[in-house]
């Protein structure tokens, strides 16, 4: 069962603040892998993480041709608070365009302000990712989709 937990929420807000930005993995249709760097993560629902795309370069091709992507999250400077291996986390899921106005707002308004000024005119895209299973950066499973 995914239940992502209010620290997950804390430490992913913190994320951009603490100089360690969570990493978005994608994959184009034909396998290509590609990483970004995202300073916007942020828990939309227990089960859903959420981020706004404004350059809509490869990431957002990638998760239009293959919605599979992977959330790297590691702060080693808060070991003593994640108990997870390595402090960190991999977030696995499948990812897609926010089509309904609320979920589209729900997400622009859990952004971090520095992310809202870099797109005034909100012209980016909500993107929803469904998490199926958290893992340690060893691989551990932390937690699973049923």
């Amino acid at each position: 069962m995914i239940q992502l937990t209010d620290d997950m929420r804390r430490w992913l807000q913190l994320a951009p603040g603490d100089g360690v930005p969570c990493l978005v993995g994608t994959a184009s249709k034909d396998g290509r892998p590609q990483i970004s760097p995202k300073g916007s993560i942020a828990v939309f629902d227990d089960a859903t993480l959420c981020f706004w795309e404004r350059g809509f370069h490869s990431s957002y091709q990638s998760i239009n041709d293959n919605p599979q992507v992977v959330v790297y999250y590691r702060n080693p400077d808060r070991k003593g608070e994640i108990p997870y291996r390595a402090s960190g986390l991999r977030f696995h899921g499948e990812a897609s365009v926010a089509s309904g106005d609320s979920e589209r707002a729900r997400v622009w308004e859990l952004m971090p302000a520095d992310e809202q000024a870099r797109d005034p005119e909100r012209t980016g895209a909500a993107i929803l990712i469904r998490v199926d299973l958290v893992e340690d950066i060893a691989g551990g499973v932390v937690m699973k989709r049923d």
